[in-house]
């Protein structure tokens, strides 16, 4: 009897101790500031805690975009990345976080000037990516969590934060709660360019929702997401964002070569005829292979565009898809303009392109 009551104290100690290390380990909390640059950039590449760690991160926008940070399970990044891209036009509503198993925790999209929080239990060792999955960012727009007791290896060999990132001077990433550090920033671009590269930002002569693309290291162009048309291309180089940065958009980014065509007409399109100004709608773009391809209404009619290089740079090539383009549709330019337009579909008269209803399938050549 006396053995029986020993050994059930033991176990009642065992179990008691046991409880008490575990609840030990899930009250150890750490909080981490992470603020978002201009750029495409969170400043903290990398932080590091122990297991059995309550995590809260505070996100704070100091950017003049609209981001948000998803902390995926190891190895995911990409995939959740993809998956967000895939939303379409459900993305704005669900904050461009897919329902996956793959994340472990998300904030909101955070407008420009807000700040939230998320908190979760880091109870496994593991690199855990986090990452912004507004279209187009979660490519290059990404930091690492370590959930571990050993040191990290050096900041210039990690691979698990951008490139340009591994290049900066910054100070040690393994800390508890918050820490201030310092970057330098050796280019205007946040990060090796990779083509085609896009940038949301604010440009010359373009209203304020301007996307602009490299498509090479010389050939670019600016399309005007609000009224959902292309402005202007250039040669020579990409832009300039360096001031639009430090102006938190009060400034704007700068075309780095020669404009070479440059849209005098507004939106091209018209339907029914050619007097009519149809009301248009942006609903986003998705990258294949990077090169972005963009959706957007005309009244009633579904519209895709993809810009790309003609051979050589000798200028652009406009592909179009259509739905539920009942009606016939006019594509206008100007007529002494110097850029030579061939379409795969009738001729242009006087400036004016008829295309014929139910026409799925446009291509407009604009040679230099």
């Amino acid at each position: 009897m006396l053995k029986h009551k020993i050994i059930s104290r033991f176990k009642l100690f065992s179990v008691a101790f046991l409880f008490i290390s575990l609840q030990g380990y899930s009250q150890k909390d750490t909080t981490i500031t992470i603020k978002i640059l201009g750029g495409l950039q969170y400043d903290l590449p990398r932080f590091s805690v122990e297991p059995y760690t309550r995590v809260t991160i505070i996100l704070d926008n100091h950017d003049d975009m609209a981001h948000n940070l998803v902390v995926t399970k190891p190895n995911s990044r990409l995939k959740v990345v993809e998956e967000a891209l895939k939303l379409g036009d459900k993305g704005a509503k669900m904050d461009y976080v897919p329902n996956s198993t793959l994340i472990i925790a998300n904030t909101k999209i955070l407008d420009p000037g807000r700040m939230e929080s998320i908190t979760f239990l880091a109870d496994k060792e593991g690199i855990f990516p986090y990452v912004c999955t507004y279209p187009g960012h979660g490519y290059v727009m990404f930091g690492a969590m370590y959930v571990t007791t050993k040191p990290l290896p050096p900041l210039e060999k990690d691979t698990n934060v951008p490139e340009m990132q591994r290049q900066k001077n910054v100070m040690p990433a393994n800390h508890s709660g918050n820490m201030s550090h310092t970057m330098s920033m050796p280019s205007p671009h946040p990060f090796a360019l990779e083509y085609p590269l896009l940038y949301r930002t604010f440009m010359p002569d373009c209203g304020p929702a301007a996307i602009v693309v490299a498509l090479n290291e010389t050939e670019s162009y600016c399309f005007d997401a609000g009224k959902c048309y292309l402005r202007y291309a250039w040669s020579g180089g990409f832009v300039d964002n360096s001031e639009q940065w430090k102006g938190n958009g009060s400034k704007l980014s700068k075309v780095v070569g020669d404009i070479y065509w440059r849209d005098i007409t507004g939106f091209p399109f018209k339907i029914g005829n050619t007097e009519t100004i149809p009301q248009v709608d942006f609903k986003g773009y998705r990258l294949i292979n990077r090169l972005p391809t963009f959706k957007y209404m005309i009244d009633k009619v579904e519209v895709s565009e993809t810009i790309k290089l003609l051979p050589n740079g000798a200028g652009l090539i406009r592909n179009f898809t259509f739905k539920n383009n009942n009606q016939p549709l006019f594509f206008q330019i100007q007529a002494n303009e110097t850029t030579k337009y061939q379409s795969s579909i009738g001729k242009f008269n006087n400036g004016m392109l008829k295309i014929p209803a139910n026409v799925q399938h446009l291509s407009i050549t604009m040679k230099k």
